[in-house]
């Protein structure tokens, strides 16, 4: 059986992670609107110098055509996570899915609005044909 390639995602710090929601949020913005978007606790010229190494990172990209250059988020907040979760459960849970679950149910409390949701996945995933 062929191994699935994982694509190698940059890791985003906590930092990163505030400005790609922040892009998330408002869409394609420039560098004085993220700022904004973050609030009082950081400086603008620290926000540039992120976006510029998220850049590089390739969590971002930059349009360039205006005065203002324009960053957009390299991919949407849905995608990262699939990818962010496909690599976790290769890397961390031998490729095992359940084990990622049983892990997630055991380690904090669920909610019954979220239980129900389990169980309408795990519905659907019955209906779905096994995999070859």
């Amino acid at each position: 059986m062929a191994s699935k390639k994982v694509r190698p995602i940059p890791r985003a710090t906590a930092a990163e992670h505030r400005i790609l929601q922040a892009l998330w949020r408002r869409g394609p913005s420039t560098v004085r609107e993220v700022w904004e978007q973050l609030g009082s606790d950081v400086g603008y010229t620290t926000v540039l110098k992120l976006l510029q190494i998220m850049r590089e990172k390739k969590l971002v990209t930059r349009d360039e055509t205006r005065t203002s250059h324009i960053y957009r988020a390299a991919m949407t907040e849905t995608e990262m996570q699939a990818e962010v979760v496909d690599g976790l459960i290769d890397r961390v849970f031998g490729g095992s899915a359940s084990e990622l679950v049983l892990r997630a149910l055991a380690a904090k409390p669920v909610s019954p609005a979220e239980l129900q949701a389990i169980r309408l996945l795990i519905d659907q995933a019955d209906q779905r044909p096994p995999p070859p």
